[in-house]
């Protein structure tokens, strides 16, 4: 295997118990780093118990003094015989029964800031059935007033380069079927080069100069003298005079 049993354990364990690195950590575990350091924030993996991979023989301690001196250093995990081929198991992915009740919120945020993703693709990340999703997409969940989009990764329901993954896979088949993408769809699926170099798009004028070019040209196109408030209103003085008259 490429990485140790219990990855996430794993993690929590050498976060609270060594001084490497969150790369390291993270290469070690074949996690993300932003995982990593969400788990040292508290906001990733919480109520988690650490696995220790030396007890467990799945790492020397040797490796992690070699780690704390080198940053740079990469954790070699032992060989296991009775763990080759674990990782080429294919299934649908477990979710913990803790976590379980934190599905809805990922769907909800996935659908809402990317909804270039299939069905199929969200299913995979989170670990989810279709029709759930389509609830959501169409707001027909029994519990869709109480929803609250959160990151998937913050959840600890997929990694971020999973997501990642996803995401550009799908802007590989949007753009190989040729569909056309709004504009908030292609701010999400350029690159960041892509983006900077893009064409700034028009503004209404928000500034007090734009608003009065703006007042200029339309009395430019419609004059009118509105010098006075009579004029304005157009009040009928003189027929209002008459009427007096004819009641005396």
């Amino acid at each position: 295997m490429s990485k140790p049993l219990m990855a996430k354990a794993t993690a929590v364990w050498l976060v609270d118990n060594t001084t490497l690195t969150f790369r390291q950590v993270a290469d070690f575990c074949g996690m993300h780093e932003l995982e990593v350091q969400g788990i040292a924030d508290g906001d990733v993996a919480t109520g988690v118990k650490g696995f220790d991979p030396v007890a467990n023989n799945q790492l020397d301690a040797i490796e992690i003094e070699k780690g704390q001196k080198d940053p740079f250093y990469k954790l070699k995990l032992k060989f296991n015989a009775a763990a080759v081929g674990e990782d080429k198991r294919r299934g649908p992915r477990y979710t913990p029964l803790s976590k379980r009740q934190d599905r809805p919120n990922a769907i909800l945020w996935l659908v809402k800031f990317h909804p270039e993703l299939s069905d199929g693709a969200i299913g995979k990340l989170v670990g989810t059935t279709k029709p759930t999703i389509q609830s959501i997409r169409e707001r027909t969940h029994w519990n869709i007033q109480n929803m609250q989009a959160i990151d998937p990764v913050a959840l600890g329901l997929c990694r971020q380069s999973e997501l990642d993954a996803a995401v550009q896979a799908a802007v590989r088949k949007k753009a190989a079927e040729g569909g056309v993408m709004s504009d908030d769809e292609r701010r999400k699926l350029v690159s960041t080069e892509q983006s900077l170099g893009m064409a700034p798009e028009p503004k209404m004028p928000g500034s007090l100069a734009g608003l009065e070019a703006f007042t200029k040209v339309e009395k430019e196109e419609n004059p009118a003298d509105y010098s006075d408030a009579d004029s304005f209103f157009n009040l009928p003085h003189g027929d209002d005079d008459d009427e007096e008259e004819d009641d005396n």
